[in-house]
């Protein structure tokens, strides 16, 4: 299993912080930028932002204009890829009371719980990317439906409800 503490969330936020300003031409952005945004210590942000350089998981460069920018896409870097820097790994399959319980014979009745409690932690960690952090580019509002104007006792934001319902057998 993959434990990650303060630090593997402090290095996410600080990376997440670079791709939500994520674009090919964008600038470098300075620790101490990132450091105030995310409210950590300039010296711990340039720590963990110098062990990310190290990894190949951001460019770093010195001197005026200088900063950091992710070395690829934020949807190509993965949080297993931050948290497995900053974490630590033990046993996969241990649960809490593996070696006082479960090594006797009868599991403990919570084991199965933890057991895939892990397993959707790990493939949380596996399957998200930064590209979370990637703010969403504004469309433009067609004129007819900006013009629109809601009825009465209807939500201005409402819209209306998507639905993955697959369509009836005889609509098909």
């Amino acid at each position: 299993m993959l434990r990650y503490g303060k630090l593997a969330r402090q290095a996410v936020a600080v990376l997440g912080y670079i791709a939500e300003r994520y674009s090919v031409e964008a600038a470098a952005i300075s620790s101490v930028e990132i450091s105030q945004a995310r409210n950590i210590p300039t010296a711990l942000a340039a720590k963990l932002l110098s062990q990310a350089s190290a990894a190949g998981l951001v460019l770093g460069r010195t001197g005026p204009g200088g900063g950091y920018r992710l070395a690829k896409p934020p949807g190509q870097i993965r949080l297993v890829d931050i948290v497995s820097l900053f974490g630590h790994s033990q046993a996969e399959n241990q649960c809490p009371y593996c070696v006082d319980w479960c090594s006797h014979g009868t599991p403990y009745p919570l084991h199965d719980g933890f057991m895939k409690l892990l397993k959707n932690a790990r493939t949380f960690l596996e399957d998200t990317t930064l590209a979370v952090f990637a703010k969403p580019k504004e469309q433009p509002v067609p004129k007819k439906l900006a013009a629109k104007k809601p009825a009465r006792g209807e939500c201005a934001t409402a819209q209306p409800a998507a639905t993955n319902r697959p369509a009836a057998a005889g609509n098909r």
